[in-house]
């Protein structure tokens, strides 16, 4: 049976973690060593995994060093700790906000097997809400895509396929190739993660959090690892601010204003980037247009009812030349060229 870790990075998760660690522990395959890499969390994350889930593995940070860097320290210890030579290891990085249906893992698993080609799998994530307060407080799992892989635009703006569509069943029921999954519930070949990595950074650190999951999905295809979404496998996800596949910019502009100062710096910062590292030239220039003006209008909205979000470009040119180096080193491994990784671009 294929060994498999299943890292949880939690930051006073406690809202939603007792489902999210019930479903983990209720997957039917049973090779699996769950990981819990604490970011300092002060809402008692710490105690209720020990007296609930004591065979759990605990990482514990004494700040919050961000999903990326956490999300690395449970797949190196993976590395070190699980991994058999001459076997496969495989690692799912989940978010503390999921419900999991059991044979989540073991349906990723059996996918990979199939491909090996593949480096990353991922199920059919549906919407999940909380409805009524303290004890008639019960959780909802609509039929409501949250998401079946990534989509990127021409003009690079990134969105989850589906989101926001109801699952009737006549679309996305099939396994098949997307540019990469979603890191809320994503299935990792070890040795993939190892093929991409930046030293020790699977996931980019210096993006702390946010569009981390993007950046490494294109570094894997840069490498020729494809991505594949499985529907036989589901899973249900609380996200705090939701946005549409195909929304328009200004319902784009209209979900900015649920999420913190923080977050939209981030994915902002992020965005730009995962461009400098992971672009091709040549692509660059065919979609220059579409990219300039996506790109321009989110400018004008930010200097006009955003100005704090610009501090982002500090830190961009701060980061340049840790971004530029990252870049030389995946262009000079990429095993496929500008018109493969245009073809995900649509």
């Amino acid at each position: 049976m294929a060994k498999a870790a299943i890292t949880i990075v939690t930051w006073n998760s406690m809202k939603h973690l007792p489902e999210t660690l019930a479903s983990v522990f209720a997957q039917t395959h049973e090779d699996r060593t769950v990981l819990i890499v604490d970011n300092a969390s002060s809402d008692g994350t710490i105690g209720f995994v020990r007296e609930r889930y004591p065979q759990a593995v605990i990482l514990r940070n004494s700040k919050n060093l961000g999903f990326a860097r956490a999300h690395n320290q449970g797949i190196t210890y993976a590395r070190t700790h699980l991994a058999v030579p001459g076997e496969e290891l495989y690692v799912m990085v989940t978010n503390p906000d999921l419900i999991l249906d059991p044979g989540y893992l073991e349906t990723l698993i059996r996918a990979l097997e199939s491909r090996l080609d593949a480096g990353s799998a991922g199920g059919k994530l549906l919407r999940a809400f909380i409805k009524g307060e303290g004890e008639l407080r019960e959780p909802v799992l609509s039929g409501t895509f949250d998401s079946t892989g990534m989509r990127l635009a021409r003009s690079r703006r990134t969105v989850e396929r589906g989101a926001g569509e109801h699952d009737d069943g006549s679309v996305f029921g099939r396994t098949e190739e997307v540019f990469g999954v979603t890191g809320a519930a994503a299935l990792y070949r070890l040795r993939a993660l190892q093929d991409v990595a930046y030293r020790d950074e699977y996931f980019d650190e210096d993006f702390f959090a946010y569009k981390e999951d993007v950046d490494l999905a294109w570094r894997l295809r840069l490498r020729g690892w494809e991505a594949l979404y499985v529907p036989a496998a589901r899973a249900y996800h609380y996200r705090t601010a939701y946005g549409a596949d195909r929304s328009s910019f200004r319902e784009t502009v209209r979900n900015r204003r649920h999420r913190s100062g923080l977050v939209r710096r981030l994915s902002y910062r992020n965005h730009l980037l995962m461009l400098l590292k992971n672009e091709h030239l040549i692509n660059l220039l065919l979609h220059l247009p579409l990219i300039l003006w996506y790109e321009l209008r989110k400018l004008v909205y930010l200097a006009v009812f955003e100005p704090r979000t610009l501090v982002a470009w500090g830190e961009l040119f701060r980061l340049l030349p840790r971004m530029i180096a990252k870049r030389r080193l995946a262009m000079a491994r990429a095993e496929v060229d500008a018109r493969s990784i245009r073809r995900w671009f649509g």
